[in-house]
C-alpha cells in the first residue's frame, strides 16, 4: 500500500521546486523581454513577492540581476537562501507577508529605503492565495511603494472565464536525477458567490529508496476579468501596459475576453 502524507506542500521545498521549476527558461526569457520592450532605464534590482523556493530568483541572479523576495513559508525561504548562497549570492529571501512589507525589510544586495526596485514578478498564481480584496489591494499598494517610477510588475494568474467551463484538473511530471515527482491538481469546490476555488494537489514522489504521496488542500480567490480590472483600477499608481498568456510570447500580447483563463498582466508604476 502506498504511503500517503497529508501535509502542506510548502514544507517539502525540494519536491515543490522540482514540480514548479520546469518552465524557468521560458519565464526568464519572457521577463527579460518584458524589461526590454516595456521598460525605461536600467533594470537591475528585482523583487519576487511570494517567492517560495526562489526557482527564478537564483536564475535571475545568475543572469546578473540583484534579487530579493519574501514568503510566509519558512522551509521554502530557507531552501531559497541556501541555493542562492550555494551559487555565490547573498541570502536575500526573507520570511514575510506579500501584502505587508516595505523596502526597509530587504537588507541584502544593497537594497535599502533609498533604492527602490526596478521590477517585481509573481508568475504562477501565488497572488490568488490572498484571501480577500483588501489583502490583494494592500499587496498591490506594497508593490507600488517598492517600485521606482516606471518600474514594472509582471503578475501571472488564472482567471475564471465567464463563458465556457474553467479547467478543473491538470497533471504533469518532473524529474531531476534519481528523483521523479508526478503532480496532479484538481478542483473540489468552485463557489463564484464566495469567490473561493478549493483545490487538492498531490505529489507522487519516487526516489531510489522510497515511494510516497503528498496530499494538500488549498483555497484560491476567484477573479473574473471584470473583477481583476476593478481591483487594478483601485490602485491608481499602477497602470496596465499589456497582457500576455502563459505561452510567454512577447510578440503576441492577448486581449482578455470572456473565455480567457491564463493571463500575465504587465503593470507599470506611474
Amino acid at each position: 500500500m502506498q504511503e500517503i502524507i497529508q501535509d502542506d506542500l510548502y514544507n517539502y521545498p525540494k519536491y515543490y521546486d522540482l514540480v514548479f521549476g520546469s518552465d524557468w527558461g521560458a519565464e526568464l526569457a519572457f521577463l527579460q523581454a518584458v524589461f526590454a520592450k516595456h521598460g525605461t532605464g536600467k533594470f537591475q534590482r528585482l523583487l519576487e513577492p511570494g517567492c517560495g523556493t526562489g526557482r527564478l530568483m537564483y536564475r535571475l541572479a545568475q543572469a546578473g540581476f540583484e534579487v530579493a523576495g519574501n514568503d510566509l513559508a519558512e522551509p521554502a525561504v530557507e531552501y531559497c537562501n541556501d541555493r542562492l548562497e550555494k551559487h555565490g549570492f547573498p541570502r536575500t529571501a526573507m520570511v514575510g507577508d506579500m501584502c505587508d512589507f516595505t523596502l526597509s525589510d530587504f537588507k541584502g544586495a544593497d537594497f535599502g529605503t533609498k533604492k527602490k526596485f526596478d521590477a517585481a514578478f509573481n508568475m504562477i498564481n501565488t497572488f490568488r492565495h490572498l484571501p480577500s480584496e483588501d489583502h490583494a489591494r494592500r499587496h498591490l499598494e506594497c508593490i507600488s511603494a517598492a517600485l521606482r517610477k516606471g518600474g514594472l510588475y509582471a503578475l501571472g494568474l488564472h482567471l475564471t472565464p465567464t463563458k465556457g467551463e474553467p479547467m478543473d484538473e491538470e497533471s504533469w511530471h518532473a524529474r531531476r536525477g534519481n528523483l521523479t515527482v508526478l503532480s496532479r491538481l484538481w478542483t473540489v469546490e468552485h463557489n463564484r458567490r464566495k469567490r473561493i476555488e478549493r483545490v487538492r494537489m498531490s505529489f507522487d514522489v519516487y526516489t531510489p529508496t522510497r515511494t510516497f504521496r503528498l496530499v494538500n488542500c488549498a483555497d484560491f480567490r476567484i477573479y473574473t476579468a471584470r473583477q481583476m480590472a476593478d481591483l487594478l483600477s483601485s490602485v491608481p499608481s499602477l497602470e496596465v501596459l499589456e497582457t500576455y498568456d502563459f505561452a510567454y510570447n512577447i510578440d503576441r500580447p492577448v486581449k482578455i475576453g470572456a473565455e480567457t483563463e491564463d493571463v500575465v498582466y504587465i503593470l507599470r508604476k506611474k
